[in-house]
C-alpha cells in the first residue's frame, strides 16, 4: 500500500497537464488529496499500525489521568449523571481533536518547501491534506477505544450519536481554523507561532471546559470560558452524549462563527504569504 500510495503521489506530482472539464479537475484534485494524505499519515510512523497504537496510547493516558484525578480530588460528583467514565472521553477526544488538527495544520507544507515546486501541488492541497490524515487518525483512535470500552469494560449508550459525531467535527474545523492563522503568521514570526500555538493547547487543558460542565458555573467563571469556542463544542457534545444534560449556557453557532471567521482570516494571511514566499524561510526554522 505504501508503495502504491507513493507512486501515485509521484505520478500526480510529474504528469503533464492538460485542459479539463470541471468535473475531471475535481476528480484530479480529490486524487491528488488522497496521496498526500495517505503520505501526511506515513510522515508520523512507517507502520500505520503503529502509528495508531501510539495515537490511542496518548488519548487513553489522558483519560486514565482525569479519571484518577476527579477521583481522588472527589470531583466526580460535579459531572453528569450517567458513565463518569463517557463523559471523561467526552472532553479528552474533543481536545485531542482540536489540539491535533491545530498542530496538522501549522506543521503543513509552506509555501517555500521544496513539494511546491511540482506544477499540480499548492498550499490548499497540503493544508487540506494535513488536517484530513489528522482527522482520520483521532477519529480511528477515538472508535477503536470506545469499542474496547464497550466490548470490555461495560456497555454505553449514547443518546444522539450523529450529533455528538458532529460536535466532534466542530472541535476538529476549529482547530483547523486556528492553526490557519498560525500558519500564516509562521514564515514572518517563527519563535512566535511555536511559543503562542504551545501556550494556546496548554491553555485548553483548563479553558477547553473538558473537566466541568458549563451548567455548573457561575456568570463570572462563564465568562472566562465562553471565547473559547472549544467550550462550547465540548459542552454542546455531552449534550448529545446524555439524555440527563441539556446545556444552556453554549450555543452551536457560536463555533461556526468563529471558525468560519478565522478560516477566511488565515486563507487571507496564508495568500499574503504565499506571493511574498521565500526560499530563506526554511533555514530560519
Amino acid at each position: 500500500m505504501q508503495g502504491r500510495a507513493q507512486a501515485g503521489f509521484a505520478y500526480r506530482m510529474f504528469q503533464v497537464q492538460t485542459k479539463r472539464n470541471n468535473v475531471r479537475v475535481a476528480a484530479n484534485l480529490a486524487e491528488l488529496i488522497y496521496h498526500a494524505t495517505v503520505r501526511e499519515l506515513r510522515k508520523s510512523h512507517s507502520n500505520p499500525i503503529i502509528g495508531l497504537l501510539i495515537n490511542m496510547m496518548q488519548a487513553i493516558i489522558l483519560v486514565v489521568v482525569f479519571y484518577v484525578t476527579f477521583t481522588v480530588l472527589g470531583l466526580r460528583t460535579a459531572a453528569v449523571r450517567g458513565d463518569f467514565m463517557l463523559y471523561v472521553m467526552s472532553g479528552i477526544f474533543l481536545f485531542l481533536t482540536h489540539t491535533k488538527a491545530m498542530g496538522a495544520v501549522i506543521n503543513s507544507e509552506g509555501p517555500a518547501s521544496p513539494m511546491m515546486q511540482h506544477a499540480p501541488m499548492n498550499t490548499a492541497i497540503a493544508i487540506t491534506s494535513s488536517a484530513l490524515a489528522s482527522l482520520y487518525i483521532q477519529l480511528l483512535s477515538m472508535f477503536f477505544i470506545l469499542a474496547l470500552y464497550y466490548s470490555l469494560v461495560t456497555p454505553f449508550e449514547v443518546e444522539q450519536p450523529v450529533a455528538a459525531l458532529g460536535m466532534v467535527l466542530l472541535a476538529w474545523f476549529s482547530g483547523v481554523a486556528v492553526g490557519l492563522v498560525f500558519l500564516a503568521l509562521k514564515p514572518w514570526f517563527p519563535s512566535f507561532v511555536g511559543i503562542a500555538s504551545t501556550i494556546y493547547a496548554r491553555a485548553n487543558m483548563i479553558a477547553s471546559g473538558k473537566m466541568f460542565l458549563a451548567n455548573s458555573l457561575p456568570p463570572k467563571l462563564l465568562a472566562m470560558f465562553s471565547w473559547n469556542p472549544l467550550f462550547h463544542s465540548i459542552d454542546q457534545a455531552r449534550g448529545f452524549v446524555f439524555i440527563n444534560y441539556t446545556p444552556y449556557n453554549t450555543s452551536i453557532s457560536y463555533p461556526v462563527y468563529v471558525s468560519l471567521a478565522l478560516v477566511m482570516i488565515g486563507l487571507l494571511g496564508e495568500f499574503y504569504t504565499r506571493k511574498n514566499a521565500s526560499a530563506s524561510w526554511y533555514s530560519r526554522r
